[in-house]
């Protein structure tokens, strides 16, 4: 059984030794091992655990301050937690064990801050298989790492390839192929995506993606991800008004699908992630009016016309929706919740957030019948979903902006903020925990 602890002040960025022996362990098994988790899908791994319905003192195991302002996703892998954000001025990647206790922290090349009140140096999160640790800043500054800080090698995208020209701060993150690290640029300048290889830093291989596009619609801050058919690992990417395939081995471009922007308006910038429900991926487009499905089989080269399956009003213009067992679920701009099919667009449930001035930037995440949702100005939203509906729970004010995307892992939520690193668990410890606002 856990005794009361509290927390030292929040400036001081320490726990009482009593929280550090006494908190419980991770099970073995238990990730999150890149921004949208285990499957890559923005939900928990299905279970019997159960999640906390609110964050409060009464549930907050831990809260510890961060060195500076960033905005990643933490990874989580068998019990240590890694974050990238900066030290004194420096990009930097950090580890903690399970009861929030700093593990490590490296440091590369000076931090190139954000511009975005919602930005920082350190949006891209890190990602890792188990054996490697894999980060990427604003500065093009990408590395790989041991699990226990060592530099294996680093590199300098832009450096390499030339500075990236989006208005605003990087967005998306690198992925993992069964070899490579894949890192997608789509800005104003020279598009293209580009492999190198996961032990050594060498180039693999370089593929330009660049359309011409109306104003800012070239600039994308989606994250690509990783499907295998047939034997063959596929690229699928979004942004650019355009939806690709590409060969994750060479490169190769396999498909493309256009058709989002018929009317040609601008500023329609990629910012929400397409997500993958089988063999179609769900595509948000026109800041948020628009979603499309689009089949991800049984074509090659422009598969505009044939592989669009459905078309519907409504989507989120930041956030990522989450997918589980053949449902999408969205969480718009301003609080909108919806649940649909992802094989037809059709509606299932819609329900909504309390509202509030501030929007959510943040991507949703769904662990047990859950959905947790955070608002720019760090209010966590928590819903009850079922089969027909939705109704909210709680909201949770944790006093800091957030932008990075609640983990869920083993009965556990983690909660990266601009200033501090939270940990909740279902139930509550009972240990009256300190340090809410």
């Amino acid at each position: 059984m856990l005794r009361p602890v509290s927390l030292l002040p929040s400036g001081s960025g320490l726990l009482l030794t009593s929280v550090l022996l006494l908190l419980p362990t991770a099970h073995a098994e238990s990730r999150w091992p890149q921004w949208r988790g285990p499957l890559d899908s923005g939900a928990a791994e299905p279970g019997k655990v159960s999640y906390p319905d609110r964050v409060d003192d009464s549930t907050l195991l831990w809260k510890i301050t961060l060195p500076g302002k960033g905005c990643s996703t933490p990874a989580v892998w068998d019990g240590r937690i890694y974050l990238t954000g900066p030290q004194e001025g420096k990009d930097a990647a950090s580890a903690y064990d399970w009861s929030g206790k700093l593990l490590w922290t490296t440091t590369f090349g000076q931090e190139t801050v954000g511009k975005h009140r919602n930005g920082s140096g350190s949006n891209p999160s890190p990602v890792t298989d188990g054996k490697r640790l894999f980060v990427y800043f604003k500065s093009g500054g990408l590395a790989a790492l041991d699990l226990d800080g060592k530099v294996l090698w680093q590199s300098n995208l832009q450096e390499r390839f030339g500075k990236v020209s989006l208005y605003w701060d990087l967005g998306n993150s690198p992925v993992l192929t069964k070899r490579n690290i894949v890192v997608a640029v789509m800005h104003g300048g020279a598009s293209f995506l580009v492999a190198l290889d996961q032990a050594t830093g060498e180039q693999v291989w370089k593929t330009e993606r660049q359309y011409q596009t109306p104003v800012e619609n070239d600039h994308g801050y989606t994250t690509p991800q990783v499907i295998s058919r047939d034997g063959r690992e596929i690229l699928v990417t979004w942004g650019a008004e355009h939806l690709t395939g590409h060969d994750a081995a060479d490169g190769k471009l396999l498909w493309e699908c256009a058709g989002f922007n018929p009317d040609g308006k601008k500023n329609w910038v990629a910012v929400a992630s397409a997500v993958i429900s089988g063999d179609l991926a769900v595509v948000p487009y026109g800041r948020g009016s628009h979603l499309a499905g689009i089949r991800l089989t049984g074509g090659s080269g422009d598969v505009t016309t044939t592989h669009r399956v459905w078309t519907r009003d409504g989507g989120a213009f930041v956030p990522t929706p989450a997918v589980r067992d053949g449902r999408v679920f969205l969480v718009g701009d301003r609080g909108a919740v919806e649940c649909f099919e992802a094989a037809t667009g059709q509606t299932l449930w819609k329900g909504e957030f309390p509202r509030s001035s501030a929007s959510y930037y943040s991507s949703p995440t769904v662990a047990g019948d859950l959905l947790y949702a955070v608002r720019e100005d760090g209010v966590l939203q928590v819903g009850r979903f079922s089969e027909t509906g939705f109704a909210p729970v709680s909201e949770n004010p944790l006093g800091e902006r957030i932008i990075a995307t609640p983990v869920t892992v083993d009965g556990h939520l983690l909660l990266r903020g601009e200033s501090h690193l939270f940990m909740a668990k279902a139930g509550g410890p009972g240990t009256g925990v300190a340090g809410l606002p």
